[in-house]
């Protein structure tokens, strides 16, 4: 593919509540992702970083400003872009009565593999994850490693050009999270897959990302290599200084969206323990 895995140009959303004041929560954004990068999308709660991913992958209207996904328009081309894309949201997206084999069989229907190919493919990611195993165990017996891995094996199937990873690692112990963060790294070894994802874990950006963008009430703060980032902010800062540089008095911020991404991340963080 010749053109960037994702272009943002001039992209603003709003929430209007009947009870609330609008809420701005992109303002006016540009970026690019280059194809085969991985790109770290970074800052406090309430930053905007899950409204700019559900732009991307269509979860939300496109209001102000344009968002393509090689070459899609995502608000022209919606079902071209979900073709091309595989996605790991905060929000646990298994289903616990099903087995982890059935949880990925459900997402080869969805994403309209066909038959013929399908069991071929839901095979190949299970072992790429280390699922075979346990594919037909109950996904409520899976650890929380497990859950993420058969939640990557999910957003695989249909082999997207671009994984969106939006938290995947919250909740996790240090090694499942190493676990996962090497099979992302896997797959971008063996595919030239495009990686889009945000953390709040610093040492996890610093060492997958490529280029990074640090987001603070919706706008662009900074954007560049770790490295870059790094020796703008001091000559011995680490990305973790980068992001409370950029972030200041949000850390503690208690507005209504960042609220609801902690409790939601507890309560993710929950599931998983």
């Amino acid at each position: 593919m010749d053109s960037d895995a994702v272009e943002i140009e001039h992209l603003t959303h709003v929430f209007r509540a009947r009870k609330h004041a609008p809420h701005i929560a992109v303002d006016d954004l540009s970026l690019t992702v280059a194809h085969g990068e991985c790109f770290g999308l970074l800052g406090p709660n309430g930053a905007g970083k899950t409204t700019t991913i559900r732009l991307i992958n269509t979860l939300l209207p496109v209001q102000t400003g344009s968002v393509r996904v090689f070459g899609h328009d995502v608000a022209h081309h919606p079902m071209a872009v979900r073709a091309l894309m595989g996605y790991v949201p905060q929000q646990l997206s298994i289903e616990s009565a099903l087995t982890g084999r059935e949880n990925v069989e459900w997402f080869a229907r969805l994403f309209d593999i066909p038959r013929r190919e399908r069991r071929a493919r839901v095979d190949a990611v299970l072992e790429m994850m280390q699922l075979t195993e346990s594919a037909d165990r109950l996904a409520s017996t899976y650890s929380g490693g497990m859950v993420r891995r058969l939640e990557l094996a999910q957003a695989l199937v249909n082999r997207p050009a671009l994984l969106v990873l939006d938290e995947p690692t919250v909740g996790l112990d240090p090694v499942a999270r190493d676990s996962v963060w090497g099979h992302v790294r896997q797959m971008r070894e063996e595919f030239g897959m495009t990686v889009l994802l945000t953390t709040h874990y610093m040492e996890e950006a610093d060492m997958l990302c490529d280029r990074i963008a640090m987001m603070n009430r919706g706008r662009l703060s900074a954007l560049g290599s770790p490295d870059d980032l790094k020796r703008a902010v001091g000559p011995r800062a680490t990305l973790e200084d980068v992001f409370r540089h950029y972030a200041g008095a949000d850390l503690n911020d208690d507005s209504e969206g960042g609220l609801a991404s902690v409790r939601q991340g507890r309560r993710t963080a929950g599931r998983l323990g």
